[in-house]
């Protein structure tokens, strides 16, 4: 293995506060009921758009303004309470020094996954960081990881990819990467082996015996 893809919301970062916390801001401007921070472990994963349409429940045709309210608010409130998974940013740096090279692909707006990739890993050279653009299909499509394989002049059988849902999973089977579930983000193990993870980790640190039993 020569690489490392990563999911953002539920591997990389516990981004849940602040994604719930300006849904249930702009829900509430427009007199629609919120939703208790743990709801949005299952409302999340596929893009914003279809996070604003899952909260607006049958009210579909307020998505449009929900969304519109929900970006510009979580684009100034990103930072205020996400933080990295316990172990994580040690685990980057160790995959780091050992020559993997890391990629981070999310279906969160390609600015907003920028943002916070720099506010909490400034130290890791990553060197490829995307998130969700105009023409370009999300995850599970697997467009955009095939994308960043032909950037970095890799093929798909080089890389590891981490995530901790479903969407993560397929993408991964379907670009031909080893798919790597990860059991601390916002879905649950069965989940992910039903969506046909290769392997199953419970902790950052086990990132690191996964690259030792692929060399």
């Amino acid at each position: 293995m020569k690489a490392f893809l990563f999911d953002l919301d539920g591997t990389l970062l516990n981004t849940l506060p602040d994604i719930a916390a300006a849904m249930n801001w702009a829900l509430a401007r427009h007199q629609l009921a919120v939703f208790p921070e743990d709801a949005y472990r299952q409302l999340v994963g596929n893009g914003a758009r279809v996070l604003a349409e899952r909260a607006v429940r049958e009210r579909r045709e307020l998505a449009d303004q929900v969304l519109a309210d929900y970006q510009g608010r979580y684009e100034t409130h990103c930072t205020e309470r996400t933080q990295p998974y316990p172990g994580m940013p040690e685990t980057l740096r160790a995959l780091q020094e050992a020559g993997l090279r890391l990629c981070v692909l999310s279906n969160k707006p390609d600015a907003d996954t920028r943002h916070v990739i720099a506010r909490y890993y400034p130290e890791i050279a990553f060197d490829a960081v995307q998130g969700g653009r105009p023409g370009v299909p999300l995850k599970p499509d697997p467009a955009a990881a095939l994308g960043l394989c032909e950037k970095l002049g890799l093929t798909p059988a080089d890389f590891l990819y981490a995530g901790d849902s479903g969407v993560d999973m397929t993408c991964a089977r379907r670009a031909g990467m080893t798919a790597v579930g990860v059991t601390w983000g916002f879905r649950d193990e069965e989940e992910l082996r039903a969506a046909g993870a290769d392997r199953i980790v419970h902790a950052p640190q086990e990132l690191l015996r996964l690259i030792r039993e692929n060399k």
